[in-house]
């Protein structure tokens, strides 16, 4: 399981070492794409063939879901993790998550997240301020 947040650097190469913790259960071949909240998402690529294969069984028919296909499916790339550890970052989604040379690397159960570190440090402290809502939520459908 992916879980915890780590401060890395993106060289000017666009190169990021992934933390150590994480890289035997990564593998060798991660999927990065657009995420949610202009983040990126990054996937074992088990896990990036799990994802694919319910979406592709959604109906073509919903414009909705035609356009989440095309911002998902359309912006994600395959990388190589290097032999220290580092990814390549493209340049189209460098520039989608607004990263600079700081950046967040966060475990979210079967995915990571990276944001650039003031966005990550917003966006964290607006979500700390709801938990207990969220709680709540969670609570109603059986979560928590």
């Amino acid at each position: 399981m992916l879980i915890g947040e780590y401060k890395h650097t993106l060289d000017p190469k666009k190169r990021l070492s992934l933390p150590s913790k994480w890289r035997k259960e990564l593998g060798k071949t991660l999927v990065v794409t657009r995420g949610l909240d202009n983040c990126l998402f990054v996937y074992p690529l088990t896990e990036w063939e799990k994802i694919t294969a319910k979406i592709g069984e959604l109906p073509l028919g919903q414009a909705d879901t035609r356009s989440f296909n095309r911002f998902f499916l359309s912006g994600a790339t395959e990388v190589e993790v290097d032999s220290v550890g580092r990814i390549l970052v493209p340049d189209f989604l460098k520039e989608f998550g607004k990263l600079e040379s700081s950046v967040v690397l966060a475990g979210i159960h079967s995915r990571i997240e990276i944001w650039d570190e003031k966005r990550w440090e917003t966006y964290k402290r607006s979500i700390e301020q709801q938990a207990d809502a969220l709680a709540e939520k969670l609570g109603e459908i059986g979560v928590l």
